[in-house]
């Protein structure tokens, strides 16, 4: 009997020990799961010890984690127990499932159900499963789950209506709204706060704002701060952010207790209307009602100077933060918006030697600073560091080194890193495929969109556009034709983005008529399509449609930008129409508006080549920034003129300046050295063009020096310095030489010249021209006789000269033989009359002198 007694004892003793244990894990597992410990909480996870008690915290713990592994051995674990049945254990399940992203486990743990009565009735598991459906975008099949509850006898809560609602932002028509607004008022849910501000909500995001201030106005509770950021939110989606700044100034007054929502969607609505002042205000309300370290707030206060153009004001707050990621990633985000590529990545190494570890968020703005300075090596580094951690299988981390590799010419790499991908989003697509197109590689960019519908993903508009520039690049018609009938296959016709890339591959391609036909079809057109129009015109040789096309862009209530202004000044410099162009310039000093380096450059360019050189000097003395484009057209611009120390004189103060020349730099010189006759100042520029500044001579250099040469008349020289040319020369320079023999009259060179030349292209008139008037002014008439009875029997001809004259804003070509502008019979008429007139003054003359 002791021996019984003392193992019942130990028995017992153990039994106790062990019920304590497992209360004490399970009582840990549930604290550690409410302080957000969910990791913690999982490892004191053990079968032994596990009650139904436990596993409704260890599911949120899976849940919140998007932990689908651990959430599977639970549910193996639940099923082990019997406790598939348990009402909050089924809950905790098909929440787990949803936010795990396994929707389908959610459907299957929920119709294991509906054979227990008890549980089926239950709402909670209904709002489970419909928020699952409509959190996947699954709308129908949730919408039909809330009709069948209601079929069974399930009476619908206030969360039900409120995942209902939330779902039905701005896919519901007036009537359905009403209908929804009528099902909660009958249901005596009216009053309550949630629903309340659902319904606002609802309203707000379907434009009826006006129903929305109503609902507010009449609110059983006018201090619900959820309700005042629903709509201030929404006002700044709706595009009305100075009503969303006045709700927030009559919360501050309604003494609301304003929380961190409510001065982030504040800031928001100063980051849209880029009001720097009224974000001041808020940032000194953040600070007085102690919301300073807050780290959405502190974000979006960053965020607001960033985009207000404030950097200053955004590194001051950063540097009174108690640093977090989020504010590091705010403050690099700031440097890349404003273009401070240097700072960002300053930022960055600071952020590191912190010790703080970067997110996909950080290392994809540091990707975009290494693609915007084209920090190829910076970038490579990055990469290597992303190797390192499993941040490297984000996409959007992945997209952005698609990017910077593409961006900085290294396509090999970015397609490496595409090919590595397991997951591919729009974004990565995207940028691979506008990765070839910046790298010239277009029929990859093809291939890769081919590729990409293969795959069952429908292109956007980005996308699209590439595709079109793609097809630009190859300059294949027939193809640029096909991508048209992509883009309305697609859906995509109406998009103006769209619509501009496709005006511009039918202006490469020689199409004008039919990049107009698409621009008059446009319903919507934005001043990037205008521009591309403009650019159209221009580029295929109609400059006057093009100025045509500017001055419309203001009959329509648009204002030209630096693009609009550029373009027009280019067209306006190949006509050379000096009265065009001071109107353009006075209407932008008239109209104010910004000049850029670009607009600047477009000016000197017309001013130039309208012979007007002292208003080009003006604006290069006046600009505050010059690049290389401007101080190559000032230079070329005095050598035009004849000014050719000027000329050396900028060229020699440019590279004082630490600015190095290029090959169209060179071309300007020597080109004024051709016009001056400065043989030995040309061969010294083209010794230092090819020795000193280390830039490979191109076919027109050449051309320059040989007629430099011919025109002094070093005609055996020129013929030296052709045979001694590192690439094979062409028609123009054996042109030139054939022209400077033509000058001084040696006909047994221009022979040489002419048979390379005729041996090149045989079956160009003008070449036979040269030789012919060669012959002609070396009085051979037999050769010249002969040389004609050849282009005849060839059926060639020269194509005619031609001049023009600019009177009253028009400007009219004449071509030497030929009847070319409708101001011919009138210019006749004058003529005739003139000689007539003349003839009688003579005539009248004569009869004094008599």
């Amino acid at each position: 009997m002791q021996f019984n007694s003392f193992f019942f004892a130990r028995r017992l003793s153990t039994l106790i020990q062990s019920h304590l244990s497992t209360s004490f894990v399970n009582s840990k597992i549930k604290s550690l799961v409410q302080q957000s410990q969910y990791t913690e909480a999982l490892k004191l996870y053990s079968p032994v010890n596990a009650t139904k008690f436990t596993f409704p915290s260890l599911l949120k713990a899976c849940a919140s984690l998007s932990n689908l592994c651990s959430g599977k051995t639970l549910h193996s674990s639940v099923l082990a127990l019997g406790l598939q049945n348990d009402l909050y254990i089924a809950n905790s399940l098909i929440n787990m499932y949803v936010k795990c992203g396994s929707l389908d486990y959610a459907v299957r743990v929920f119709d294991e159900l509906t054979e227990s009565q008890t549980l089926i009735q239950d709402v909670t598991i209904w709002n489970s499963l419909i928020d699952g459906y409509f959190r996947y975008g699954r709308l129908e099949e949730g919408v039909h789950k809330f009709g069948q509850m209601q079929l069974l006898g399930v009476r619908p809560d206030e969360y039900s209506l409120s995942i209902l609602l939330g779902v039905c932002d701005g896919h519901l028509g007036s009537l359905q709204v009403k209908q929804i607004h009528g099902y909660v008022v009958r249901n005596m849910f009216n009053g309550d706060p949630y629903l309340e501000t659902a319904l606002i909500d609802m309203y707000s995001s379907c434009r009826r704002l006006r129903d929305a201030f109503i609902l507010f106005d009449n609110l059983v509770d006018s201090s619900n701060v959820v309700a005042w950021n629903v709509l201030i939110s929404r006002l700044i989606e709706n595009n009305l952010w100075e009503y969303s700044l006045r709700l927030y100034s009559l919360a501050k007054n309604e003494n609301v207790d304003l929380v961190s929502a409510t001065f982030s969607s504040a800031l928001s609505a100063c980051c849209c209307g880029e009001d720097v002042c009224f974000g001041r205000q808020v940032h000194c309300d953040v600070i007085k009602m102690g919301f300073l370290n807050d780290p959405y707030v502190s974000t979006a206060t960053l965020t607001m100077y960033a985009k207000c153009g404030s950097v200053q004001d955004a590194q001051c707050l950063f540097s009174q933060l108690e640093r977090e990621i989020e504010s590091w990633n705010a403050m690099i985000s700031a440097y890349v918006s404003n273009g401070c590529v240097n700072d960002a990545i300053e930022v960055y190494n600071q952020m590191r030697a912190s010790g703080t570890k970067s997110d996909s968020i950080t290392l994809s703005n540091i990707l975009i600073s290494c693609s915007m300075a084209l920090l190829l090596n910076f970038g490579r580094s990055v990469h290597a560091d992303l190797s390192k951690r499993p941040i490297q299988k984000n996409v959007a981390t992945q997209s952005s080194l698609l990017t910077m590799y593409s961006k900085c010419g290294n396509i090999e790499d970015a397609n490496l890193v595409f090919s590595c991908m397991t997951e591919r989003d729009m974004v990565a697509w995207g940028s691979m495929i506008s990765g070839f197109c910046q790298n010239g590689k277009y029929k990859e960019a093809l291939d890769l969109y081919k590729e990409m519908e293969n795959d069952g993903i429908k292109p956007d508009s980005n996308i699209m556009a590439s595709v079109i520039d793609a097809g630009a690049g190859l300059e294949k018609i027939s193809l640029g034709k096909a991508i048209h009938g992509s883009v309305i296959r697609s859906g995509l016709e109406s998009d103006t983005f769209v619509a501009s890339s496709l005006i511009d591959m039918y202006s490469k391609c020689g199409l004008p008529d039919t990049a107009s036909v698409l621009f008059a079809n446009m319903l919507h057109k934005n001043l990037v399509t205008w521009n591309s129009m403009m650019s159209c015109y221009s580029r295929n040789n109609l400059p006057e449609l093009s100025i045509d096309l500017f001055y419309q862009i203001a009959q329509q209530g648009q204002k030209p930008d630096s693009v609009s202004i550029t373009t027009v000044l280019a067209a306006i410099s190949s006509l050379a129409s000096l009265l065009k162009g001071k109107t353009v310039h006075g209407y932008l000093v008239r109209q104010e508006i910004l000049w850029d380096l670009q607009v600047e450059n477009g000016l000197m360019d017309m001013y130039i080549k309208s012979g007007c050189i002292n208003y080009a000097e003006q604006i290069f003395q006046k600009m505050p920034q010059r690049n290389l484009v401007t101080w190559n057209s000032m230079i070329s611009g005095y050598g035009y003129n004849g000014n050719y120390l000027k000329s050396i004189q900028l060229f020699d103060e440019m590279r004082i300046l630490g600015i190095d020349p290029d090959k169209v730099t060179f071309r300007s010189l020597l080109s004024s050295c051709r016009h001056s006759g400065l043989v030995e100042e040309g061969l010294r520029l083209f010794d230092l063009m090819k020795e000193g500044c280390h830039v490979e001579p191109e076919i027109e250099d050449y051309v320059n020096i040989v007629d430099l040469l011919g025109r002094a008349g070093h005609l055996h020289d020129a013929y030296h310095f052709i045979e001694s040319m590192s690439m094979v020369p062409d028609r123009s320079v054996w042109l030139c030489l054939l022209s400077a023999c033509r000058i001084h009259k040696n006909v047994e060179l221009g022979e040489v010249a002419a048979s390379n030349l005729l041996r090149i292209e045989p079956d160009t008139g003008s070449n036979y021209v040269q030789l012919l008037n060669l012959y002609g002014e070396a009085e051979l008439q037999d050769r010249a006789v002969q040389l004609r009875a050849s282009m005849k029997e060839k059926g060639l001809r020269k194509s005619p000269g031609c001049s023009w004259i600019e009177l009253r804003d028009r400007v009219d070509v004449f071509y030497s033989g030929g009847l070319s502008t409708q101001s011919t019979g009138d210019i006749c008429n004058t003529v005739t009359n003139l000689n007539k007139n003349m003839g009688k003054i003579v005539l009248d003359d004569c009869i004094e002198a008599f």
